[in-house]
């Protein structure tokens, strides 16, 4: 629980202060996003599997990866360091500057309803858990660490962040949401991020992992 508190409020602090400072400037943003993923991810994956995304734990549960207390535990770790890394940015970069870009918070683009933005949201995150599951969960992956997965953050922003922010992960959205942001259209970064994961998984799990170690119920594998 403390390497999931450590690595996401990480992943908030650094991701709000990027567009705090750089205006939400997409290469910026996107680079800020996947390296703190890729180097914090690696950092905790022997310690707790480095999920850092509620998203990524409820797919990983789903796959009989984690327990029930673990991943709640888990969820406990992240929401709470998604917090408190708003909550030091915040203090940091001062209520007036974190307010000009809407505290970090992920917003709907003005072209984008909330339906779009919420399928769009569950894509990102199908293909943020899909990569997850390539690279770490199967057995027969390459061992090359969180990179790709912070290289699958990078490129998802670049694709999503001018239409929805590419949160991809609820404790993403919470922790600015909650320190001023606002919960407007709070249902797309919770339904998108939760749906995508769940579904990957099951793609994942049921028509391309091996059938004896998709049947296996083991600890989560190094993320």
């Amino acid at each position: 629980m403390l390497a999931e508190f450590i690595g996401t409020f990480a992943l908030i602090f650094v991701g709000v202060s990027a567009i705090a400072v750089g205006g939400n400037n997409p290469v910026g943003v996107a680079l800020a996003h996947g390296l703190t993923i890729a180097v914090m991810g690696s950092a905790t994956a022997a310690i707790s599997g480095g999920h850092l995304n509620p998203a990524v734990t409820l797919a990983i549960w789903s796959a009989g990866r984690i327990s029930t207390a673990g991943a709640i535990g888990y969820w406990i770790a992240q929401f709470t360091g998604g917090i408190a890394g708003a909550a030091i940015a915040r203090y940091v970069h001062g209520s007036e500057a974190m307010a000009l870009v809407g505290y970090g918070t992920p917003a709907l683009g003005p072209t984008m309803t909330a339906p779009q933005a919420m399928v769009m949201e569950a894509i990102l995150t199908f293909f943020l858990v899909f990569v997850v599951f390539g690279t770490t969960v199967d057995r027969r992956a390459p061992k090359v660490g969180a990179l790709f997965i912070g290289l699958t953050v990078t490129l998802d922003i670049f694709a999503g962040g001018p239409l929805t922010g590419a949160a991809m992960n609820p404790a993403r959205w919470l922790g600015p949401a909650m320190l001023g942001g606002g919960f407007e259209n709070a249902w797309v970064y919770l339904a998108g991020p939760l749906l995508g994961g769940l579904v990957a998984a099951g793609v994942y799990k049921l028509g391309l992992m091996e059938r004896e170690e998709a049947q296996m119920d083991i600890p989560p594998a190094p993320i």
